[in-house]
């Protein structure tokens, strides 16, 4: 296949005539154009910050809860004689929820009920610390089917 320009006349273009619309684009649109995108996308792009702190926000309250409720099923699970009277602390550095656990336990009325506090305080400030409290008592045995028991 062969291209021959022996036949092309070569014109130059003619100004623009009033009436006719133009082909093509000025430098100036293309520039307004580019400030429009821009402000689009810096408005979406504060949206999208908003939306990942609610994010980071919400899967620290998950994890906070997650570890509350594991706390309170192994107290609540416990024999009751086996949660000691005090306060312990434990510092939690590993990954994916590094915090900060508080457990008191008092016995307002000796050997009958224990009033315990868990207090999750979070290492990453963004998170906000919370606290549980519940009361546990001792359960009474019954001698329903026991003979030999004294009856009380």
């Amino acid at each position: 296949m062969r291209i021959s320009l022996r036949n092309f006349k070569q014109t130059e273009n003619p100004a623009p005539v009033a009436g006719e619309p133009r082909k093509g684009f000025i430098l100036v649109e293309v520039i307004v154009a580019m400030v429009i995108l821009a402000i689009a996308v810096s408005s979406l792009a504060a949206l999208m910050y908003s939306v990942s702190q609610s994010g980071i926000v919400a899967t620290g309250n998950a994890y906070r809860n997650g570890v509350l409720m594991h706390e309170v099923n192994r107290l609540v699970g416990s024999p009751y004689d086996s949660v000691t009277v005090g306060s312990t602390v434990v510092n939690v550095s590993t990954l994916p929820y590094p915090h900060r656990r508080v457990v008191t336990v008092t016995e307002p009325v000796a050997n009958v009920v224990k009033t315990i506090q868990i207090i999750i305080i979070p290492a990453n400030v963004r998170h906000k610390p919370d606290t549980v409290s519940f009361t546990r008592t001792k359960a009474r045995t019954s001698r329903a089917l026991c003979k030999t028991c004294p009856q009380g």
